[in-house]
């Protein structure tokens, strides 16, 4: 299949308003993640709505779907990592063992696949199967984010490279 997303050619226009607003939440929100700073979480809010919005005029709805689930977990992070270390305990980082992450790889594969292909038989969907992993591996990952997992920023690396393909 084809990307129904438009192609940037020499003087055009790069990113659309939104699409602009939204990146430029989405690096400050990562800038204070890496700080562990909790305001990356509210910015991290607004960024996904807007965000939404985008995805759903280029008929990328798997990537609809995970802003509204991004909408939720960014309200939980914020909650968890103010709240989840317990009295003036601060939230640390952890990691996971090596056969948890093998187990989330292993499930992010089969549910991609399962996904992408509701995607594929259901819908208009651009690029259904690449839309499904990057809607999966995200979710893990940002779940993986809020509990303040270090292997959180290797799966944010491979969902990007995809996505960078995919937008």
């Amino acid at each position: 299949q084809t990307c129904a997303l438009p192609i940037w050619r020499p003087g055009s226009v790069p990113m659309s308003p939104a699409e602009l607003a939204g990146t430029v939440l989405g690096v400050i929100g990562v800038a204070l993640m890496v700080r562990e700073n909790v305001w990356g979480w509210p910015v991290g809010l607004v960024q996904v709505a807007i965000s939404a919005w985008v995805f759903l005029e280029a008929k990328l709805y798997s990537d609809v779907l995970l802003q509204g689930f991004f909408f939720s977990i960014q309200a939980y992070g914020w909650w968890h990592w103010r709240r989840g270390g317990g009295g003036d305990e601060r939230l640390r980082v952890t990691r996971l063992p090596v056969r948890v992450v093998a187990a989330w790889v292993v499930a992010g594969a089969v549910t991609t696949a399962l996904w992408g292909e509701v995607m594929r038989r259901g819908t208009d969907a651009a690029l259904p199967h690449w839309d499904a992993f990057i809607l999966v591996f995200s979710v893990i990952s940002q779940w993986l984010q809020a509990r303040k997992r270090l292997e959180t920023w290797s799966g944010w690396m491979v969902v990007n490279a995809v996505a960078i393909g995919v937008y």
